[in-house]
């Protein structure tokens, strides 16, 4: 639960300019997560938030842009528990995942800022991610298959 709370996290910040902690916890909730203060404020620090200007000018939380060891770990952990399966096929990875988790794992490895990884899609059970080669997307395909365990 941890790590789809975590999740939903990253991807409520990467899709709104959310700027305080009250408003995490009610977006949180209104998305199904049953949450106090206390543990989205933990998971804020786990997750190393920081406050940055977003082209609009206001402060939102964001995400480091460094590769960061932390989120490469919680990556991990989710697809160990949600992936079924990763494949490349030219310039693209597939990755397989349990239905309805595609979506919070694909956050994750935004999250992670791999430089291999271009951009990714995201449906209910699949994910593709682009990289700049056949070659990048094979030595991705090997990490992700790695982490799955």
């Amino acid at each position: 639960m941890k790590a789809r709370r975590q999740a939903k996290i990253l991807e409520l910040i990467s899709q709104s300019e959310i700027d305080t902690q009250e408003e995490l916890l009610r977006r949180l909730r209104e998305a199904g997560f049953a949450v106090t203060q206390a543990t989205v404020s933990r998971d804020m620090r786990e997750l190393k938030l920081m406050k940055a200007v977003s082209p609009s000018g206001k402060y939102r939380y964001t995400a480091g842009r460094e590769e960061n060891p932390d989120l490469s770990e919680k990556l991990k952990t989710m697809l160990r528990d949600s992936a079924v399966s990763v494949a490349s096929a030219g310039n693209l990875v597939v990755l397989k995942t349990h239905t309805g988790m595609a979506q919070a794992v694909c956050v994750a490895l935004d999250a992670a800022h791999w430089e291999a990884v271009v951009g990714t899609l995201a449906g209910d059970d699949t994910i593709f991610a682009a990289t700049h080669s056949a070659e990048a997307a094979q030595q991705l395909a090997a990490r992700l298959s790695k982490m799955m365990g």
